[in-house]
């Protein structure tokens, strides 16, 4: 296990959205949490990157205590958060975002880095010189995940990844992020609307109910899970 959360709490200021979550994220395997709208999901996320207000509990990375260490920090131990908005430099083209993204590395590591993101992401050759303010959805999408891969991230948390786009292109998205699995070693933590097709890709899922983990397990028993439909939809609480 490559994340552990220990009876975290966690909220914005006062108002707690996070109670008492216990999880473990898997090293090499996708993790997706599921669950209704206002369940706590992208404060989850968030929470592991530092950038709510934590009341009380542990996040643990690689047996290290990282329960409060700021964003920065943990992006250089190689986490990667993509939210779901403002996830690019939309004033910067294409290459100066995948350039910026590796502003730790050396110049060769930099080259080499790019040179990998984009043989994941071939589509982002062709609008290289584009301002990233111009693209559309899935292009800024590829062009944050490329990004991650610059940062030569282990563990990348993505908020939303599909939201907004059209149903062929967000196919594309969930086929990328299995290859980051497959491929490239990634450990992926994903939050996902398309409760039913992101767990179709995963190895692992939490369900998420008014900020508390409802039902955990592998993502085939999340799926068959005799409530799945309820709460997806946001019909039951715990």
């Amino acid at each position: 296990m490559i994340i552990k959360v220990s009876n975290l709490n966690a909220g914005y200021g006062k108002l707690q959205i996070l109670f008492d979550v216990n999880a473990k994220v898997e090293e090499n395997k996708i993790t997706t949490v599921v669950g209704p709208n206002g369940s706590g999901k992208s404060t989850f996320l968030k929470t592991l990157f530092g950038l709510t207000t934590i009341y009380s509990g542990e996040i643990n990375f690689k047996g290290n205590d990282i329960t409060y260490i700021p964003p920065y920090k943990k992006a250089r131990m190689r986490i990667a958060y993509l939210p779901q908005t403002n996830n690019v430099f939309v004033n910067l083209t294409v290459e100066e975002n995948l350039k910026i993204a590796g502003y730790i590395l050396d110049k060769e590591k930099l080259k080499e880095r790019i040179n990998l993101a984009l043989e994941v992401f071939p589509e982002l050759n062709n609008i290289l010189k584009r301002k990233a303010g111009t693209l559309s959805g899935g292009q800024r999408q590829f062009l944050a995940m490329a990004m991650a891969l610059v940062r030569d991230a282990e563990v990348l948390m993505l908020d939303e990844p599909t939201a907004q786009l059209s149903p062929k292109l967000a196919e594309v998205i969930f086929s990328k992020i299995v290859e980051l699995r497959d491929d490239y070693g990634l450990t992926i933590l994903l939050v996902e609307q398309n409760a039913k097709r992101a767990l179709e890709i995963s190895d692992f899922g939490y369900m998420f109910v008014s900020g508390r983990v409802a039902f955990e397990g592998t993502a085939e028993e999340l799926l068959n899970h005799e409530k799945f439909k309820e709460y997806s939809l946001g019909i039951t609480s715990v």
